[in-house]
Order: structure tokens, then C-alpha cells, then sequence
């Protein structure tokens, strides 16, 4: 079982900066890709950015391409979420999953599920 712990959400103002963690514990396998998903209050679970172990492939949806970046720590069986230029409908719980096939989107498809950090942007 891949145990996942988000952290580093919190309070953020609109236009400013934020990276959220998520750290993989227990069975970890490299061809796993990470993935993030936010569902804010009152809407569906959105896809957000995905990243491959191996090369390190990105996918961005398109409301946060060009604001967000994924990256990864292999070292640290680590992944983040750099979120610039936040907005205040970018507020959300940020969830951290991982799937073992690279392409899908679908919050159904993922194999293992933080619990979620919450970030709130504020105007």
C-alpha cells in the first residue's frame, strides 16, 4: 500500500505563492505517475497537473497551466505543487493521487489518495 500525506496548504493572497507537498510513504514504485486534484466547496474533484517518475512528463489543466508547475524529489519520494499568480477560485482542497497509468485524468482511475490540504486564496 502507497501511503500519501499532503502538506503546506494555508492562507494565500490573490497574486502570491504557494507550494503544496505530498510525501509517499510505504510501497513506492517509480513508474506510479503523481497527480494533483482540488475540489472546492460545492464542486466536483477537478484534475490540476500530473507528473510521470520517469521521465518526468507534465500535463496542466487548462485553468491553471502557465500559473502552476509539478515537480518532483525522487530522493524524497516527494512531489509538489508551485502555485503562482493564485487567484481566489483557485481555492480549493488539494489532493494528492497516484495512478499507474500515466495519461488518465480521472479521479476514478487513481490508485492511492491523500487526504488533502486545504488552500484558501483570499481578494
Amino acid at each position: 500500500q502507497v501511503q500519501l500525506v499532503e502538506s503546506g496548504g494555508g492562507l494565500v493572497q490573490a497574486g502570491g505563492s504557494l507550494t503544496v507537498s505530498c510525501v509517499a510513504s510505504g510501497r513506492t514504485f517509480s513508474r506510479y505517475a503523481m497527480n494533483w486534484f482540488r475540489q472546492a466547496p460545492g464542486k466536483e474533484r477537478e484534475f490540476v497537473a500530473k507528473i510521470s517518475w520517469n521521465p518526468g512528463n507534465t500535463v496542466y489543466a487548462d485553468s491553471v497551466k502557465g500559473r502552476f508547475t509539478i515537480a518532483r524529489d525522487n530522493a524524497k519520494n516527494t512531489v509538489y505543487l508551485q502555485m503562482n499568480s493564485v487567484k481566489p477560485e483557485d481555492t480549493a482542497v488539494y489532493y494528492c493521487a497516484a495512478n499507474s497509468r500515466y495519461s488518465t485524468r480521472l479521479p476514478d482511475d487513481m490508485d492511492y489518495w491523500g487526504k488533502g490540504t486545504l488552500v484558501t486564496v483570499s481578494s
